[in-house]
């Protein structure tokens, strides 16, 4: 099959390439070795939905390792000697079970991508208004920053009219004392 197996384990999500262990005949949760080892010491619970693991077959423990773990690429010996002597509904049935491992597997993918967009979408979202209410701050800021160049800009002109005021009355004066200078100078 083209899809790949993850780690059930929320906070690993690691890519399954070799090895696995299953976990529950019916919840059907798979996670990589170092999460099994993590995960199983403490309780014989499923870390993925709490089921009991009472069954002697949901998790089994080895005497080597912790658990006896599936290869996800058995070879065709194995794969010879598992089936051999099987009847074909037993194969069947086996297949069966095989498919519904994987739907379910598929399914928890979709759920945990659907769940990640989720998360985005009110990230995103959050984002959003957050900018949005920077951008609204802004503008206002902009607005008073432009009322107060505005009322900056009429406040020059009436000092320049003063300044032209000023220079047009000293220009005023200065012709008076010119025309003083020279009639005294006349006279």
């Amino acid at each position: 099959m083209d899809t790949e197996l993850k780690c059930n384990r929320l906070t690993c999500r690691k890519s399954l390439t070799d090895k696995a262990v299953v976990v529950g005949l019916f919840c059907h949760f798979l996670f990589q070795l170092d999460c099994a080892n993590e995960l199983f010491n403490a309780a014989r619970l499923c870390p993925a939905c709490e089921s009991s693991l009472s069954e002697p077959d949901d998790v089994v423990v080895s005497p080597r390792s912790l658990y006896i773990v599936c290869s996800l690429h058995p070879s065709n010996d194995y794969k010879t000697s598992v089936l051999s002597g099987l009847t074909p509904s037993i194969i069947l049935e086996i297949c069966s079970r095989a498919i519904a491992f994987w739907q379910y597997q598929i399914h928890q993918e979709n759920s945990f991508q659907q769940a990640v967009l989720r998360n985005l979408n009110d990230k995103n979202s959050q984002l959003q208004k957050q900018l949005d209410n920077v951008v609204r701050e802004a503008n206002g800021e902009i607005s008073l920053l432009n009322n107060k160049t505005a009322d900056l800009e009429r406040d020059l002109e009436v000092e320049r009219r003063k300044v032209r005021d000023l220079q047009d009355g000293t220009r005023e004066r200065e012709k008076e004392y010119q025309k003083l200078k020279v009639q005294e100078q006349l006279a």
